[in-house]
């Protein structure tokens, strides 16, 4: 069963952040903190103005970033297929490369929301899948 928590709950790890470009192209991305417990190749959820998503971290000379988040995890392991929900978030909220936003850390390596500065937001945060039952799923989706 998912929890409700505050972004100013004692459980809840913020952290500024920034949006940057997106390599050589104009999109907007997400620059993540040093602080984030993820590494290169992750999937993780990520809370954008309510909504859940799914976000790969990848990596560059730079550090680690989010270029996206998607509806579900195979879009966010193929992202030309979806929708950028980042970038409408970044859109619908003005923010824009080199705009800071918090990234808030709801558990750690799993699940992180983004929310405007001096906002506060209460996440949605979802429960963690089987492990087993994620592996028999990673397995059956590299078949395909």
């Amino acid at each position: 069963m998912s929890e409700r928590v505050p972004s100013d709950h004692d459980s809840v790890s913020s952290h500024r952040a920034k949006i940057a470009r997106s390599g050589g192209t104009r999109r907007p991305c997400l620059r993540l903190p040093d602080e984030a417990a993820v590494a290169d190749g992750d999937l993780i959820r990520l809370s954008l103005g309510g909504d859940l998503y799914h976000a790969r971290v990848v990596a560059d000379s730079s550090g680690r970033l989010l270029r996206g988040a998607y509806d579900n995890k195979r879009l966010a392991r193929t992202p030309g297929d979806g929708e950028n929900r980042l970038v409408e978030w970044c859109e619908k909220t003005g923010r824009g490369p080199g705009s800071a936003v918090e990234v808030d850390e709801l558990d750690a390596g799993y699940c992180y929301g983004v929310r405007e500065p001096g906002k506060r937001v209460v996440y949605t945060v979802p429960d963690r899948p089987n492990e087993s039952l994620a592996d028999i799923a990673e397995s059956l989706g590299r078949d395909e």
